[in-house]
């Protein structure tokens, strides 16, 4: 299991790329509402995972950001399937995807 501080440090980054990608979400007329749906539940787990890290629970902070990888799989399969997502929409999804896949990976 990785350190905690830089599970924190590396959650910092990934909550700042939902930030970008929740207001381009706002900002963008025509969002498939599937994406919408997914970048909001993003935005709200954020929490979550925050406390699931100050408690320094192994088990609570992996599942915590399994959770948040399954919604960023459905929001690159949302914007996958949209032809109205701007390209920077798209960007900011993929960041957060992969971002997440890549911490939910080297947590197990």
């Amino acid at each position: 299991m990785m350190q905690v501080k830089e599970v924190a440090r590396r959650f910092g980054a990934i909550e700042h790329a939902i930030g970008q990608a929740a207001q381009l979400c706002g900002q963008q007329q025509g969002m498939p509402m599937d994406l919408k749906d997914c970048i909001n539940q993003l935005d709200q787990q954020k929490s979550a995972v925050r406390q699931a890290i100050d408690t320094q629970d192994d088990a609570r902070i992996r599942q915590a950001v399994d959770q948040m990888e399954s919604l960023g799989d459905r929001a690159k399969r949302a914007c996958g399937t949209a032809s109205s997502v701007t390209p920077e929409m798209k960007s900011a999804v993929l960041k957060v995807h992969d971002e997440l896949s890549d911490l939910k990976h080297q947590l197990h």
